[in-house]
């Protein structure tokens, strides 16, 4: 794949599929890459949905559970996918960021022997993931994505970061949080950022660490910065290093804590052994 004007062609040169929408603002310099899910199960419905003048939404692209893609917005131009939202010091995330919508149910509710998305689409039993997000305490049902569009974003991802320098990938999650649960713990967000951050996540380079005590995680690499839950991660939790900034570490935490799994963030490096 390549950019060329700020639209995506793929492996054979061709453009890849582009559906204009109307909802759009101006001119941006990406510096993040924000991951979404459409709450639906067809590529066809969120496409509907993102060049309906009266839906206010949009994003630059749509990834079909097959791995196909779909682009709505070129990447140097506003889409509406963030909506309210903040990370760190920056306000209305649409202005600072490529959104990415992968096609996926996303939280489920059980209606006897099947689940079903908000619109009451049934969802197969093999697509159904029980777990608890990282913003909440209970464990509920979530739609699992397919190898195939993740393989599909994180290969766009990587040509994101190398063609307009993004910092991170983040989820709508993160950005707005209590508001969003997207992309959700069924979207393996760990190892996709390592993917396309180029950070190392082959297990035996990583060196491994345990807390020495009750130690806060954190959204960024200082006191300033939220915590990304609600406790802090108990003595002797085992966390893999990823990054450095001074004596704050990016780390990745092994097994579910608090009921959270797949949870990756700042601690203070004193507090580890």
């Amino acid at each position: 794949m390549k950019i060329i004007k700020h639209k995506l062609f793929l492996d054979d040169q061709t453009p890849a599929n582009f559906v204009p929408t109307k909802n759009v603002g101006g001119t941006i310099k990406p510096v993040y890459l924000i991951m979404h899910y459409t709450a639906g199960l067809t590529a066809a419905g969120a496409i509907h949905w993102f060049v309906d003048p009266n839906a206010s939404a949009s994003a630059h692209l749509v990834i079909d559970r097959d791995g196909a893609i779909t682009q709505l917005v070129p990447f140097n131009q506003k889409a509406w996918h963030a909506g309210k939202s903040q990370w760190q010091n920056l306000i209305g995330l649409n202005s600072y960021s490529i959104g990415i919508e992968m096609v996926n149910g996303g939280l489920l509710t059980q209606q006897g022997q099947k689940w079903v998305t908000w619109s009451g689409q049934a969802v197969k039993a093999g697509e159904v993931m029980l777990a608890t997000h990282k913003n909440e305490t209970v464990e509920r049902g979530w739609h699992t994505y397919t190898t195939a569009q993740i393989e599909a974003a994180a290969e766009v991802g990587v040509l994101l970061v190398k063609e307009y320098g993004l910092r991170d990938v983040l989820g709508h999650e993160d950005i707005a949080p209590g508001r969003k649960a997207d992309p959700g713990p069924a979207f393996p967000m760990n190892s996709f950022r390592g993917r396309v951050m180029g950070r190392a996540t082959d297990e035996s380079t990583l060196e491994k660490f345990h807390t020495t005590t009750e130690l806060n995680i954190r959204s960024g690499p200082g006191t300033e910065y939220e915590t990304i839950i609600s406790k802090p991660l108990p003595p002797d939790t085992e966390v893999e290093l990823l990054e450095k900034q001074g004596s704050w570490w990016l780390v990745d935490v092994n097994g579910t804590i608090h009921g959270v799994n797949d949870l990756q963030g700042w601690v203070h490096s004193r507090y580890l052994a």
